[in-house]
């Protein structure tokens, strides 16, 4: 109830923002949130999501896969822009002078709050609560009539302090509401200069307040923040569970076109039913990609934001610094997706949820600095899942990899690029036909296409827009075939390699274990002048234990997943160039380090037959069939 209460405050405050104050908000990207009709909350269905959330993947675990919300999931439910800078920079163990200074109003000493009753009351909200026998609509109409006589309505520096009001209550009660009553002052160094607001990428911030809510402990009933987003990404990509309401169809962003179905049961028989229902849900309603049929009309923010969606980057809130892994999920790209074993991904450590002071002041944009680079350069293209992931990621090297059923799915992955590829090409010749065809009636006067509902103009710049988007789509999936052709050869090349790795060792160690059956033969029959042959023998004994071992280390190091090269072709060339390095150096070394031990050992005989008693081997190594020494 508490979130519904806060999005009516924060809606009431922007409607009795005068127009001119809501355009600015409008061109700083959040305008498009307050057309969205109030949702009622379903805590069960916000429950059932948590608990399927992996937090070392960051994303939810189902029975048939890995998914996850992604920016284009924000994007598009939300309307919130994802591009644009990281939503980084410095964090303060008090806001006391910065909150007095930018929104004239108290914080006590070493605080990073601003009391609610206090900020409401200076945007006129002074009685918040609801009237008995008042009705939704006449709430939010009372509250925003007495909040608009306190607000002013011509531009100036007091309309300046009303709007640096009105976003921290925006953006501490709604889009990033956390537990407590208070609203958090941590993005108001931000907001000092209003003409950069819009700058930042606040929808990807939202992305990562998500991640870390949803990671919080089990125990709470709901996540913190705009919560019809979880909601309606969960009636697009799990309709079966019938948790939504279609009621307003083609309306932008997409929430505004769906209602929360009233549920009368108690939440605990909900939510229980909910487990069920996912536990048991049909594996083919699961709906990967429930934007193939949408277009870009009226939703301006997808152009910019499009260089960002299928992309694995790092998420910025200031000191919430989050990975998207987007990878994990790849049947929602429309790649195979794979059981995989995943590591634990903490490369970046970062403090935790209670932040109230305790720290010094932090520069994210100089601590981050990696992952904040990675966010500007917008991480790297979508990447077949071969090559991000074929290899598998194992928690312990000790596990092998299957080259063999690596290289089958490639050739699948790669089968299936292509004809994506030549239906891409049939596409956009399809494309171009049709506006050659319109061009050509508008040359004539035809009236076709006004028939069809636009005129001949129209009809061409839309369909030229097709086009550009469908080489575009060609291009990409010529990139990708050439991707996975490139890692079929590297994985046909690193079977071939650990094959004959594998056979080399698999000879050596053999020799070893005749060398040894050898040795202690001799050690018990051996004449006593045979002193010689044993220091021999145990050396070229090492020799082949070493070459076995290191021969079975390379053979398990190929195709290991975390390689020490950033690409599939330089894994295979430095694997190829060290193993061939190793082979052409053994040989030699071992002949130098067996001469080595024949002088010692010949120096041992000597002094050996001089004394009259033999000395204890010189090395006494596991594994070498030595028991001490000789008799």
């Amino acid at each position: 109830m508490r979130d519904r209460v806060s999005w009516t405050l924060v809606l009431a405050a922007f409607l009795a923002l005068p127009p001119f104050q809501r355009e600015r908000v409008d061109e700083m990207g959040f305008g498009q949130i307050f057309r969205i009709e109030r949702m009622r909350v379903d805590p069960a269905l916000t429950q059932a999501l948590r608990s399927r959330w992996d937090t070392k993947a960051s994303a939810f675990a189902f029975p048939w896969g890995h998914m996850i919300p992604s920016l284009e999931d924000v994007s598009r439910i939300t309307g919130l822009r994802v591009y644009g800078r990281a939503v980084s920079g410095y964090t303060y163990p008090c806001y006391q002078d910065l909150a007095e200074r930018l929104l004239d109003l108290p914080v006590e000493r070493r605080s990073s709050l601003v009391p609610r009753v206090a900020l409401q009351e200076s945007l006129g909200l002074f009685e918040a609560g609801k009237n008995a026998g008042e009705t939704e609509d006449e709430y939010l109409e009372r509250l925003a009539r007495v909040s608009r006589r306190e607000l002013a309505s011509e531009p100036g520096p007091q309309a300046d302090l009303d709007l640096r009001r009105f976003l921290v209550l925006f953006l501490g009660r709604l889009l990033f509401a956390t537990r407590g009553d208070a609203v958090h002052c941590r993005f108001l160094p931000l907001l000092a200069d209003l003409g950069e607001v819009g700058g930042y990428a606040w929808g990807a911030a939202f992305l990562a307040h998500q991640f870390d809510g949803l990671s919080a402990s089990e125990q709470q009933t709901s996540t913190s923040g705009f919560y019809p987003f979880l909601q309606v990404w969960a009636y697009l990509h799990l309709p079966a569970l019938r948790r939504g309401e279609l009621t307003r169809p083609g309306l932008v962003p997409i929430t505004r076109r769906w209602d929360s179905r009233r549920d009368t049961r108690h939440l605990a028989d909900q939510l229980e039913h909910l487990q069920e229902a996912i536990d048991s849900y049909p594996y083919l309603d699961v709906v990967w990609q429930p934007y193939l049929g949408e277009g870009d009309e009226g939703q301006p923010w997808l152009v910019q934001a499009r260089p960002y969606f299928g992309r694995s980057v790092w998420l910025h809130a200031l000191n919430l610094v989050l990975p998207l892994n987007i990878f994990l999920t790849q049947r929602s790209l429309g790649f195979r997706q794979s059981v995989v074993e995943f590591p634990i991904r903490d490369r970046f450590r970062r403090p935790g949820r209670s932040f109230r002071g305790l720290h010094d002041t932090t520069d994210w944009r100089e601590r981050a600095r990696e992952q904040v680079e990675n966010w500007e350069r917008k991480s790297k293209g979508v990447r077949s899942y071969a090559l991000k992931y074929g290899e598998k990621v194992y928690k312990s090297t000790r596990h092998q990899v299957d080259v063999t059923g690596e290289i089958a799915s490639l050739r699948a992955l790669l089968q299936s690029a292509v004809q994506d590829r030549e239906a891409a090409q049939r596409q956009t010749a399809e494309l171009w036909r049709e506006l050659e065809r319109v061009r050509g009636a508008g040359a004539g006067g035809a009236s076709s296409s006004r028939s069809a509902g636009g005129s001949p103009s129209l009809m061409e710049a839309r369909l030229a827009g097709a086009v550009l988007r469908a080489e575009e789509a060609q291009r990409h999936l010529e990139e990708r075939e050439r991707d996975l052709e490139l890692a079929h050869e590297q994985a046909i090349t690193l079977q071939s390699e650990r094959d004959q790795l594998r056979v080399r060792a698999e000879a050596a160690e053999a020799q070893v274990a005749e060398m040894t059956r050898e040795l202690a033969t001799l050690r018990v029959q051996r004449p006593p002048g045979d002193q010689e042959e044993v220091i021999r023998l145990r050396a070229e004994l090492l020799a082949q234990q070493t070459l076995a071992r290191s021969l079975q280390q390379i053979v398990t190091d190929i195709g290991r997943s975390h390689s020490r090269s950033r690409s599939g072709v330089s894994v295979s060339r430095a694997t190829g160039a060290s193993v061939g390095q190793y082979l052409a150096g053994s040989s030699s070394r071992r002949r130098n380090e067996e001469e080595e031990r024949r002088r010692q050992g010949e120096g041992s005989a000597h002094e050996g037959r001089g004394g009259g008693e033999m000395l204890p081997p010189p090395d006494r190594r596991e594994g070498s069939g030595e028991s001490g020494g000789g008799q």
